[in-house]
């Protein structure tokens, strides 16, 4: 009897076996055959730049695309690791790396893409010589584009970060000069244009300048973007070789979206392949 029992457990176990097996074959054949996308954008050039330059690409090879606006940095890549997104285009490689990293995300970067840059803008001052000691600076708050954002006050010789430090987690509390005495209030990326009127710089992302009506061209400084600084476009680890994700990187080195970038995001930094 016993063995009768042995015999049907461990048929049962092959039929279970078999049918997780068959599942999870069926799951990856739908990753592959996958033609509608929901890609998540953050508001402003990043959600523009898919709209005119990628969705029309894809539409022309048969994906039905939605396109996700979001107003923070943190939602794009929990939607994303929750499975409520396929890809998302809105942060540097350097917020990515930190926030994957931080929060133990199985997340894949498959292409870089351009990047609005970073700007210091002010609607009290035409220009740094009229920065005064005391004056007050918004930053974004999260840490790497605090520490993008210092990189770009020193790039204008206004403070000096200490050396032999990560560039990308220094803070504040990392200057070995702030000769004016610059007040800092760090405050959500999304949140900056707003306080434009209150303060006398403020150092904001470029796709929220953009997005509230901004124009690079009105920065006392723009910044010169290095590469950890360009956008990614992100997927979930397992997805990067499916058909859709290749098709999607594909977009972003084409000859349609750099002659899209060339157009219509004057002044926009850009990987070596759109160059």
């Amino acid at each position: 009897m016993s063995d009768h029992f042995s015999c049907r457990r461990a048929l049962l176990a092959i039929t279970a076996l078999s049918v997780g097996m068959a599942l999870g074959t069926h799951a990856i054949a739908q990753e592959t055959a996958k033609k509608s996308l929901l890609i998540g954008a953050t508001a402003g050039s990043n959600y523009d730049l898919l709209q005119k330059g990628i969705v029309p690409q894809l539409h022309k090879k048969g994906y039905k695309i939605k396109l996700v606006e979001f107003n923070d940095y943190v939602q794009p890549n929990l939607a994303l690791s929750d499975g409520s997104l396929d890809a998302n285009f809105f942060q540097h490689r350097a917020y990515f790396d930190q926030f994957t990293a931080d929060r133990k995300l199985a997340l894949t970067a498959i292409v870089q893409g351009p990047v609005a840059p970073m700007g210091v803008y002010s609607k009290k001052h035409k220009n740094l010589q009229e920065v005064k000691a005391g004056a007050t600076v918004a930053l974004p708050n999260d840490p790497s584009n605090l520490a993008r954002a210092l990189l770009v006050l020193q790039q204008a010789g206004l403070v000096k970060i200490k050396e032999g430090l990560n560039p990308l987690r220094v803070s504040e509390l990392d200057l070995a000069a702030n000769p004016r005495k610059l007040r800092f209030l760090a405050l959500e990326a999304a949140q900056l244009p707003r306080v434009l009127e209150d303060t006398d710089f403020v150092v904001i992302n470029g796709n929220f300048a953009v997005s509230s009506g901004l124009k690079l061209s009105q920065a006392i400084v723009l910044e010169k973007t290095p590469d950890q600084y360009l956008n990614v476009v992100a997927v979930k680890a397992g997805n990067e070789g499916t058909p859709w994700a290749r098709d999607l990187a594909a977009a972003y080195r084409s000859a349609e979206f750099k002659a899209v970038v060339d157009s219509d995001f004057a002044g926009y930094a850009k990987p070596a392949f759109l160059k």
